[in-house]
């Protein structure tokens, strides 16, 4: 497929609805700034309530047909869509890079990502499994679709995230309806331009709301499933409202991930993949680590490490090549980032960072924090932002306590030169995942999820798919 015409002329596109394949104007339109510079960048349309009953509608009227269609059939279409994706990524890259502020080349990446995750998916099966074959019956396992699906998104990364949702649940024969972050509507709009190319009418459907419409989904009668990224407290708020109706969710909610440091590590590599586990995406990623506990006798050699590698990180504007960090991606978020800065600077010592920057946007200077309390706010609660809190340990099962002392549970790393010893450690922490000697590697094979308040459900991998599937269990006499 070939690049849109309006964007690579250099004429502003126009970011529409999605609804029953068509592309229609908003009941209103919704500004969207660029994080680089706080100012609005272009525009885009705006959903009302009655465009998102018309998408569900569509939905639903298209669930019918499409969940009719072979598995094979739908695996195709994937493959289509990761294609046409694929062929497009520079200028995907480019747009989310404008809305989102990552650099460019960490758009790039997330593209790809999301490429990979549809081969992925595509290349998974639901089969009949049987349970129970003999002389007195036969039980059989089938995993059927569910209906419609809302599939809600953060702004963190819009792309790759969205494309956990929408490919497992339409090869498993469900629709859905597309709701993204308000701040990074775009790049999900071009999605659903690129899919209602390839896909019958209905199948997916993209609505942008200001915040106001989410209630109104979670809700709707028609609505099956929703899957939904997002922080802890909002997630609350899904939680409670699929209630009404019993409708199925996953949940991959907030963090407050640990990085414990094993005395025989050598604190200068260790510390350079810590910082960068920390920092990545501005450090707005769930999975960031976002504390580190550090052996007594590496403590001064890890926060002088840590203070020199963030005072050498080149934070910019995204689309220039030299910028390693981009902007917090929202005023909000940003202000939220200072509230901690504040709470550092009175509970903690600061010693890199430690200020947002003197220009516009929304930029953060990567900021290392020593000497702080385990109850201060920037260890009890999650920053989602480029501030690292480093903290000291004497007992190695007292870290292990202070790491688990936590209402999340989504992920952490151990870091360790004695492997065995490490994955012992691994082992005892209470999280939805937790790796060794590496941080961030998520293969789409493999299932993920939260424990705690991080999260309900799975996602990814075989189990991830079955999430959008109903068991029927058919059991026959003979």
């Amino acid at each position: 497929m070939s690049a849109n015409p309006k964007v690579m002329q250099g004429v502003e596109p126009e970011f529409k609805l999605v609804i029953d394949g068509k592309l229609v104007d908003g009941a209103a339109t919704l500004d969207v700034v660029n994080p680089a510079t706080g100012k609005v960048f272009t525009t885009c349309a705006r959903a009302d309530k009655a465009q998102l009953d018309a998408a569900v509608a569509s939905a639903k009227a298209a669930f019918p047909a499409w969940s009719a269609t072979s598995i094979e059939t739908r695996r195709q279409a994937l493959l289509k869509i990761a294609d046409a994706l694929s062929a497009r990524i520079p200028e995907f890259a480019k747009l989310l890079t404008e809305e989102q502020g990552k650099p460019l080349a960490h758009a790039a990446g997330e593209l790809g990502g999301a490429v990979a995750m549809l081969h992925a998916f595509a290349a998974m099966d639901l089969p009949d499994k049987v349970l129970r074959d003999d002389a007195r019956e036969t039980i059989i396992q089938r995993h059927a679709p569910l209906g419609v699906i809302a599939a809600i998104t953060p702004w963190n990364f819009p792309i790759v995230l969205l494309m956990i949702k929408v490919a497992p649940a339409l090869l498993a024969g469900n629709t859905v309806v597309a709701k993204p972050a308000p701040t990074t509507p775009l790049t999900t709009l071009l999605f659903g331009e690129l899919c209602a190319q390839i896909l019958p009418p209905g199948v997916l459907n993209v609505i942008v709301d200001q915040n106001d419409l989410g209630g109104f989904l979670t809700t709707h009668p028609d609505v099956a499933k929703v899957a939904f990224t997002g922080s802890t407290a909002t997630g609350r708020k899904v939680m409670a409202s699929v209630a009404s109706t019993i409708k199925r969710v996953t949940l991959e909610l907030g963090g407050n991930d640990a990085a414990i440091v094993l005395d025989d590590v050598n604190v200068k590599e260790t510390a350079a993949k810590i910082f960068q586990g920390a920092m990545v995406n501005s450090g707005q990623v769930c999975l960031a680590i976002k504390r580190v506990y550090v052996p007594d006798a590496m403590y001064e050699e890890m926060c002088a490490e840590l203070a020199a590698l963030a005072n050498a990180h080149v934070v910019g504007d995204g689309l220039d090549a030299a910028t390693q960090m981009g902007p917090l991606q929202n005023k909000v978020q940003f202000e939220k980032v200072k509230e901690f800065l504040e709470d550092a600077r009175v509970n903690g010592k600061i010693i890199a960072g430690g200020k947002a920057l003197d220009r516009d946007g929304f930029f953060i200077a990567p900021t290392i924090v020593r000497d702080i309390p385990d109850g201060a706010r920037l260890v009890q609660e999650e920053q989602f932002g480029p501030v690292l809190p480093v903290l000291k340990y004497s007992d190695l099962n007292d870290a292990i306590a202070r790491v688990n002392a936590s209402e999340y549970g989504l992920g952490g790393t151990v870091w360790g030169k004695d492997t065995k010893r490490a994955v012992d450690v691994a082992q005892r922490i209470a999280s939805g995942t937790v790796w060794v000697n590496k941080h961030l590697e998520l293969p789409p094979d493999i299932p993920f999820g939260g424990a705690k308040q991080s999260g309900f459900g799975t996602e990814m991998g075989q189990e991830g798919l079955e999430e959008f599937t109903q068991s029927r269990i058919v059991n026959i006499a003979k």
